[in-house]
C-alpha cells in the first residue's frame, strides 16, 4: 500500500512535505489499529508520555514522524515486533492514531517547529527531548534484557539515534530520513543535530565498540540532502551503512519526487519495491547486532 504525497508550503521556518493518508474517524478504529499492543505511560524529568509496546525479544524504541503515530508506522511496528523484537513506540507529539493529511501535519509541525524539545534549525545543538528517550531506552534495556537495545527514528526524530547512542543501552541505531536541522543553508544541509561533545563522544563509542550506524532516504529529498549522508561517512566511515533509494525522475519504480519516509508515508508493500527491501535491512540490521550482543 502506498500513500500519495503533495507539498504544502508552511512558515518560513518549517518546511515540511504534507501527505494524503487515511483517516482514523472514530475510536473503533483507533482500537482496532492498536489491538494488540500494551500501553502504559512512562515518566522521566517529570515528563510524561505515553508509550506502546508489542512484541517479545531484544527492545526496539520506534520514534514516530510528523504528524504523530499514525497507521504506517504501526504497521512498522507489527513488522519488526512479527520478527521477533519487542517495539516501544512514545508518542512524541500528535495523537496517537491521528490522520496523515496536509491539516494534520500542518498542525503538528507548528507545533513541533515553537517547541522546545525540538532544535529544528539548530545544527550543532541535541534537541532535549533525546535525554526522556535515553531513558526509555535505559527502562527497555531493564525490561528485555541482553546488552542493549536498537533504536529507529523516522523525519524529524530521524536523527535522534545518533544523540540516543551516548547511552551505554544503544547499541543499534537507525536513521531513517533524518531531517533535522531543516536544511535551509548548505551549512544545516551537512549538520547531523547533534552538539560537538555528543557527537566526538559518539563516534568514540561506535569505533571502540564497533557499532555501525544505518542511514535510509531517497536521493532526491531536499530535506535530506546529500550533504548530510557524506557527513556521516565522514565522520563514521565504514560504520557507516547507507541505504539511498533513487527517487530521480527517472527511477524505475516510478517513486515520486517528493518522496521523503522511507519506512512511513512513502512505503510501499509491493515485492522487491525499494522500500520495501529497505524495511527488510532494517530488520535484518536491528536483528543482526542485537543477537551479536
Amino acid at each position: 500500500m502506498a500513500w500519495r504525497e503533495a507539498r504544502l508550503p508552511l512558515a518560513v521556518f518549517c518546511p515540511v512535505y504534507c501527505f494524503v493518508g487515511i483517516q482514523m474517524n472514530n475510536d473503533s478504529a483507533r482500537d482496532a489499529l492498536f489491538d494488540g499492543f500494551t500501553e502504559f505511560e512512562f515518566s522521566h524529568a517529570d515528563v510524561k508520555r505515553v508509550v506502546y509496546r508489542r512484541g517479545e525479544g531484544p527492545g526496539v524504541i520506534l520514534m514516530h514522524e510528523v504528524p504523530g503515530l499514525h497507521e504506517g508506522v504501526v504497521r512498522l511496528a507489527r513488522q519488526l515486533a512479527s520478527a521477533g523484537l519487542s517495539v516501544w513506540m512514545p508518542v512524541l507529539f500528535g495523537s496517537p492514531g491521528v490522520a496523515v493529511t496536509p491539516v494534520s501535519v500542518a498542525v503538528c509541525m507548528g507545533k513541533v517547529c515553537i517547541s522546545r524539545e525540538f532544535r529544528v534549525l539548530a545544527g550543532r545543538k541535541t534537541s532535549p527531548i533525546t535525554d526522556w528517550l535515553r531513558a526509555l531506552a535505559r527502562h527497555a534495556h531493564a525490561a528485555c534484557g541482553g546488552e542493549g537495545v536498537g533504536v529507529v527514528g523516522m523525519c524529524l526524530t530521524g536523527g535522534f539515534g545518533l544523540a540516543m547512542m551516548a547511552d551505554a543501552s544503544v547499541i543499534a541505531p537507525v536513521l531513517a530520513n533524518p531531517s533535522l536541522p531543516f536544511a535551509l543553508s548548505a551549512g544545516q544541509g551537512r549538520a547531523l543535530g547533534i552538539d560537538e561533545q555528543t557527537l566526538q563522544a559518539v563516534k568514540e563509542r561506535s569505533a571502540v565498540e564497533n557499532i555501525p550506524v544505518l542511514g535510509l532516504r531517497f536521493t532526491g529529498d531536499p530535506a535530506v540532502p546529500n550533504a548530510r549522508f557524506e557527513r556521516l561517512r565522514e565522520e563514521f566511515g565504514s560504520r557507516f551503512d547507507s541505504f539511498e533509494i533513487d527517487s530521480s525522475s527517472s527511477n524505475a519504480h516510478g517513486i515520486s519526487r517528493w518522496a521523503h519516509s522511507v519506512l512511513g508515508v512513502s512505503y510501499c508493500d509491493e515485492e522487491n519495491h525499494p522500500t520495501r527491501l529497505a524495511e527488510q535491512r532494517v530488520i535484518e540490521f536491528l536483528k543482526r547486532q542485537l543477537a551479536k550482543a
